[in-house]
């Protein structure tokens, strides 16, 4: 990228001025103290607005009592002095603030509240299966006060204005949608009446001076009913040139059946919404004379093309909101002329999805102090330490091992100003970081491994390569120093009778580039993660007849937290590859393999060439072995128990910390 980025731009909306076109957008986060903004949300949003975010939009707040879609979702009328908070944080930082408000409908729950859900028809919810409550009179009538009375208690909070959700997950888009609004009276009869009433009660609310922005679902992904991407513009644009006088409108996708479609992993490329909001955006500025601006979202987590929608013309702001939790700096960095420095989002969605049964908070793969920035905020401090490249002093620090966790305590150290060196056995840095990117849809895991290279190079990190050093060598290198093992794990017992002449082949060799013979082959995946999954796609891609078992119900049954699983198991239909659910294997031969049915106990072969195992690893030396406290010597990540890229980086920054002093 050349000269000043259009991002850096400044944002005449509404009345505010907004200090730039990058925005982070609501989203949930599990932060709450009951259904209240908690001092973990101000803590989560100061440290954005610091970072340099030009606009904040909270997470949303149910407006009526009968809207509770999570445990901890907020509730507006609990709401209040949490609004104060996060903007007097965030004004002081420079950040204009919105209040997202909605109401979910027959898409929440009554998992808390008891009670039936409230919708425009009797549509049951896809994942509970559950049947709404038809919504009466009275009903409609109290959740538009609701809107308005949310709306007025957050402008009171000195909130600059308020956003309507009318995108996934939202009551206002079911009036809308053909897919569920089936009534016969005049709420079926105009299915735009009802946004347009709370639109229309929302502005009255707040006045003339502050923010009202609408997000709307502009493309649901089921065109035999719902809002298509041609009727997208029109509507559009009759529901933001209205009475209402809506300042913002943000382009979103999805519906009841495509609940991931809104923010989708890595298999979906970022960007995807871009020229679907640009023919919203034509229509948009031809009905308002350009008095309305247009926000573009879609896994845009990149600074090039986030530019790009500006300067084309796509749109007038950006929401890059998952780039924001994997580094909160990215707009700092962006504006100091060092975009190369913004650590990538890797469209994992593993840590920032929270809207499952784990209840978990919001966190990040890459960045582990998103999240817990009032609970554990020496993590995000020891991330600003290493964004600066300080002189150096202290004991020198050895890590032994070049993969994510090895890669974060180097770096931190350094930052903290201590002389590092990391060794590492393979004859380039990343670790299994290269070996995720080698799966289709984590392919950016590359990029987190280039960043580390980056990184370590400007602190001045020493990487000695192709070093044999291992965890017998560590305790005499530990007299120089602190050493961190990071030397990672090894493959696992699988259990499995392999007979002489068997190919039973670790996936992460088939990652690597290892060969394996020609013919059928099957994929043993006893965790349901995307590993498994991953394998069996890149084999079928190559040619390969591929089978695939799994002890689960549902293939890749691991991915229903990053919202991948029903795409994935269409994917891998569409290849053709051979499910074998409830299945357990027992032996592996030469030219064939054993599968038993979990529940039967019947017993079959599969003619296969060689069996792939994407099963569980090991860690390559116990923690508890000769490298003790004494020794100084600290274990961290798949050295400790093998685990995923969160708890590596997690655990890597974490000993690093305890250089500090």
């Amino acid at each position: 990228m050349s000269g000043v980025s259009p991002l850096l731009e400044s944002f005449d909306l509404a009345s505010r001025s907004v200090r730039n076109r990058i925005v982070l957008g609501p989203h949930e986060t599990n932060l709450g103290r009951g259904r209240s903004i908690s001092e973990r949300h101000v803590a989560y949003y100061r440290r954005r607005a610091e970072g340099g975010t030009g606009l904040i939009i909270t997470e949303e707040a149910s407006v009526h009592p009968s809207d509770w879609p999570l445990e901890r979702a907020p509730l507006a009328t609990e709401c209040g002095p949490g609004w104060t908070e996060v903007s007097r944080v965030c004004h002081d930082a420079g950040a204009v603030v919105l209040a997202a408000i909605g109401h979910s409908g027959g898409q929440g729950t009554s998992h808390w509240s008891q009670r039936e859900l409230w919708a425009p028809s009797p549509v049951p919810e896809v994942n509970t299966r559950e049947i709404p409550k038809v919504m009466e009179a009275g009903d409609i009538e109290a959740v538009v006060a609701g809107f308005a009375s949310a709306a007025s208690l957050a402008v009171g909070s000195d909130c600059d204005g308020v956003e309507v959700n009318a995108g996934q997950y939202s009551l206002a888009r079911q009036f809308l949608s053909g897919l569920t609004n089936t009534r016969d009276d005049e709420w079926g009869a105009d299915r735009s009446r009802f946004l347009v009433e709370v639109l229309a009660a929302v502005r009255a609310a707040i006045g003339s001076d502050a923010v009202l922005a609408l997000r709307l679902s502009c493309d649901e992904l089921a065109p035999w009913a719902g809002i298509t991407p041609e009727q997208a513009p029109d509507l559009a644009a009759a529901l933001v040139s209205g009475p209402s006088r809506v300042d913002l409108l943000t382009v979103v996708r999805g519906s009841i059946y495509s609940a991931g479609a809104t923010r989708p992993d890595g298999h979906t490329d970022p960007g995807f919404n871009l020229e679907l909001t640009r023919s919203v955006r034509r229509a948009v500025v031809a009905a308002t004379d350009g008095r309305v601006a247009i926000c573009a979202q879609g896994s845009i987590v990149d600074v090039d093309q986030a530019a790009w929608a500006i300067d084309d013309d796509v749109a007038d702001l950006v929401e890059m909101t998952r780039a924001q939790l994997a580094d909160a700096d990215l707009v700092a960095k962006l504006a100091v002329g060092t975009p190369e420095r913004i650590r990538p989002c890797v469209l994992c969605n593993q840590q920032c999805a929270v809207r499952d049964n784990r209840n978990p908070i919001v966190s990040c793969t890459v960045d582990p102090a998103t999240g817990h920035e009032a609970d554990e905020p020496l993590l995000s401090a020891l991330d600003v330490a290493a964004n600066t490249s300080p002189s150096r002093s202290g004991t020198a620090v050895t890590v032994v091992g070049g993969g994510p966790a090895g890669l974060e305590a180097a770096r931190v150290a350094a930052g903290l100003g201590r002389p590092v060196t990391v060794l590492e056995r393979g004859d380039h840095l990343g670790g299994l970081l290269w070996t995720v990117a080698a799966l289709p849809g984590r392919e950016r895991f590359a990029d987190l491994a280039r960043w580390y290279e980056r990184e370590l190079l400007r602190l001045g990190v020493r990487a000695e390569t192709s070093s044999d050093v291992d965890t017998s060598d560590a305790a005499a290198l530990s007299a120089n120093g602190p050493v961190v093992v990071a030397v990672g794990g090894t493959d696992g017992d699988p259990g499995v009778d392999l007979l002489d002449g068997a190919e039973f082949v670790p996936a992460r060799s088939v990652l690597s580039g290892d060969q394996i013979p020609d013919g059928d082959v099957l994929v043993w995946d006893p965790i349901g993660g995307p590993i498994g999954v991953g394998v069996a796609e890149l084999l079928a891609a190559a040619g390969r007849n591929v089978h695939l078992a799994t002890l689960d119900f549902i293939v890749g049954n691991e991915l229903a937290r990053s919202g991948d699983l029903g795409d994935a198991n269409g994917r891998l239909a569409r290849s053709g590859v051979t499910m074998h659910r409830r299945s357990v294997l027992r032996s592996v031969a030469p030219t064939t393999a054993t599968l038993e049915d979990r529940f039967t106990a019947r017993r079959y072969e599969l003619d296969v060439v060689a069996v792939v195992d994407a099963g569980h690893r090991l860690p390559a030396a116990s923690a508890s072995g000769d490298l003790g406290v004494a020794a100084d010597g600290r274990w961290v990540g798949d050295a400790v128990a093998p685990r995923t890229v969160h708890e590596a980086v997690l655990e890597g920054r974490r000993v690093a910390g305890t250089f500090s002093g």
